[in-house]
């Protein structure tokens, strides 16, 4: 009888910050957000000069674990999640590790939108979610496959999640997500009236 195997799977972590210690006020987090976002202004004339909608710390703030405890102690959190993803994922690490890269904040107003991309030089990105309110968007991922596809076509509706073209995750609030970097994704438009604010991040192979 014949056999049908899933191969080369694409994975996807999905956890929370209160399941690993220490614990974070995700209330102080968010006003820590909100607060750096006010106070950078070149972070604010990057976000102008590149038309990016809302704010974002990546291009002028790199050290944030060093400057504010709450992030140092995120950055605590991260490291269990990821390290947790690298026994799932199986890799050999050689004896070296995987640490933090960069983190950097998100703040995306009403319309805001993040195009499709990936992290390139990282080993494993992922997004921590400070405040989704009703109406924000999900987080779209897209098969690696899909530029391949060629004159295949389309899949059902009602296909399986993993023959999916694209997959939408609606993370709540203190929910963390991994994935390997070269998976591209985006961030569609924000329909929720309020900020959605999240602190993304990458570990690289040391």
């Amino acid at each position: 009888m014949a056999q049908i195997s899933s191969l080369f799977v694409t994975r996807l972590y999905h956890g929370n910050l209160h399941e690993a210690a220490p614990q974070l006020d995700l209330a102080e987090l968010e006003q820590s957000c909100l607060v750096i976002a006010e106070d950078d202004e070149a972070g604010q004339t990057w976000c102008e000069e590149n038309g990016y909608p809302g704010y974002t710390s990546y291009a002028s703030l790199t050290d944030l674990p060093w400057r504010f405890p709450i992030f140092a102690d995120l950055v605590k959190i991260l490291d269990h999640h990821v390290a947790e993803f690298v026994k799932d994922l199986e890799f050999d690490l050689d004896g070296r590790a995987l640490v933090l890269e960069d983190l950097w904040i998100n703040i995306l107003p009403e319309g805001g939108t993040h195009s499709s991309h990936i992290h390139p030089h990282s080993v494993i990105s992922g997004t921590t979610y400070v405040a989704m309110p009703e109406g924000a968007s999900a987080l779209k991922l897209e098969d690696p496959r899909l530029s391949r596809m060629m004159a295949a076509p389309t899949r059902a509706k009602t296909a399986r999640a993993e023959l999916q073209p694209f997959i939408y995750v609606k993370p709540n609030v203190g929910d963390v997500l991994l994935w390997e970097s070269w998976l591209r994704h985006e961030v569609p438009m924000n329909m929720a009236e309020d900020e959605r604010i999240s602190v993304s991040f990458n570990y690289r192979w040391d």
